[in-house]
């Protein structure tokens, strides 16, 4: 571990009322007695008391460079358990990169991202599973999301990780004593309250996995895809939704050639909306090429917003779309009901169990009602979020699975009265993989790579 002093700008570059210049390292306080000067009577910042903040100026040799606060906070009580210091300076692009310059000619260097999150990792305050959520705090797009991220930095995760990893540590050393001294510690019976606990445990891991897909849905956003066919109004619904024109919306078939994409905020819900190309049967190939894209995309879609004219029969092109949302998450819209239908809701109900809303998106009818539905659909549906944890990350999926897999076969073993040192193998590979989420027994690489994709100054 490199402990060198290092530092970076910690908040957003560019026009602002404060900016912070971030120090963490053991010259941190040298450095900043090299800088400062206080407005008042001369004074060492090193000397302070800890937790406190000084009012001065940084200065470049005789030149003011800005007025500023500086907190500074002595180790262990910090967030990266080494000295830190922050200089409050005024917001600007040119002010605060010039009080950066002035702090790195002090001998000290530019943090890389992510490397005080990763200080605070190696230096035991944090554990692997709460670093990775403090990236997810700052990308979070929604409410559900940031509370989730929330939960896990305040190591929740980490608390269901530690109960199952002691309860299989236990076991583990019940088996090891017993086989170490047989005269004293019986096996009898142990294979019965071992399954038990296999049981506990495998439950315990399996929910977290199961709610995995909630959890992607809660950090990524729903994948929301528009789909019809040509001129049934998708663009009209899409700039309905993002409030906005994004979409150009003519008379004529065909207009939306390729997919556009748009985030929107529905109540604590992202919809990551997306647009796509009429669907018809077509001989103009860069048509065709929007049409195959579309079918493809609706394949991986999380929500299918399928819009009809209801003043036009169906064809075999609404068939086609039909059969392809038959087994997902839909919504039928049918749209133009301000015209004659030639189209009911008994008809589409006959072709398809999927909810159906009545729309006009010339006058704003029935948008309401979509925007409620998928509420219903998010929070009470299959998509349905409580107080659990969820997780979120990918690592960490991979890595209960594992643990899974070792549990089962465990499980495996006791069933066809295998040795119990059997056991003890894949319970200890079970503890270490459950251990991996936490930072346990990670190669350097893999540390780098979850730090890189920080943000420089966190």
């Amino acid at each position: 571990m490199r402990t060198d002093t290092i530092a970076a700008i910690a908040t957003v570059l560019g026009s602002g009322g404060i900016s912070i210049v971030r120090i963490s390292g053991e010259d941190a306080f040298l450095a900043i007695d090299r800088i400062y000067k206080s407005k008042g009577k001369t004074k060492q910042l090193s000397k302070e008391e800890s937790h406190t903040i000084h009012y001065g100026f940084i200065m470049d040799g005789q030149e003011v460079i800005d007025e500023v606060m500086v907190t500074i906070m002595r180790a262990p009580s910090t967030y990266t358990r080494e000295d830190v210091v922050e200089i409050n300076c005024h917001g600007g692009i040119v002010v605060t990169r010039k009080i950066l310059e002035t702090v790195l000619k002090q001998g000290i260097r530019l943090a890389e991202p992510g490397e005080f999150t990763k200080r605070a990792f190696l230096n035991g305050r944090i554990d692997l599973s709460q670093a990775e959520a403090v990236c997810d705090i700052i990308n979070a797009k929604n409410d559900i999301a940031l509370k989730n991220s929330l939960k896990q930095l305040k190591g929740r995760e980490y608390e269901i990780i530690k109960q199952i990893r002691d309860s299989i540590l236990r076991d583990i050393a019940y088996i090891e004593a017993a086989l170490d001294d047989p005269e004293h510690i019986n096996l009898d019976g142990f294979s019965y309250e071992l399954s038990e606990n296999l049981e506990k445990y495998s439950q315990n891991i399996n929910r977290l996995i199961l709610g995995s897909k909630n959890g992607k849905l809660i950090k990524e956003g729903i994948k929301t895809v528009i789909l019809g066919k040509p001129n049934v109004g998708k663009s009209s619904l899409l700039n309905i939704l993002v409030r906005e024109d994004r979409a150009i919306v003519t008379d004529i078939a065909g207009t939306t050639r390729d997919t556009l994409e748009e985030t929107i905020r529905l109540n604590d819900i992202s919809l990551n909306i997306i647009d796509t190309a009429g669907i018809r049967s077509t001989e103009d190939t860069v048509e065709k090429i929007g049409v195959e894209k579309a079918m493809r995309i609706a394949k991986e879609a999380d929500l299918i917003i399928y819009v009809l004219d209801s003043s036009t029969p169906l064809d075999n092109n609404d068939e086609t779309i039909l059969s392809l949302i038959r087994d997902k998450k839909a919504i039928l819209l049918l749209n133009k009901s301000d015209l004659s239908p030639r189209v009911s809701v008994k008809e589409i109900t006959n072709k398809s169990n999927h909810p159906i809303v009545s729309t006009s998106f010339i006058e704003h009818k029935g948008i309401e009602e979509l925007e409620q539905l998928i509420k219903e659909m998010f929070f009470t549906g299959d998509i349905t979020f409580n107080e659990d944890i969820y997780i979120t990350n990918d690592r960490h999926i991979e890595a209960f699975t594992n643990a899974l897999e070792a549990l089962n076969m465990v499980r495996d073993s006791i069933s066809k009265d295998m040795p119990e040192d059997f056991y003890s193998i894949d319970l200890m590979t079970a503890y270490e993989e459950l251990g991996k989420i936490l930072g346990e027994n990670v190669g350097e690489d893999l540390i780098n790579m979850i730090f890189s994709e920080f943000c420089m100054g966190k």
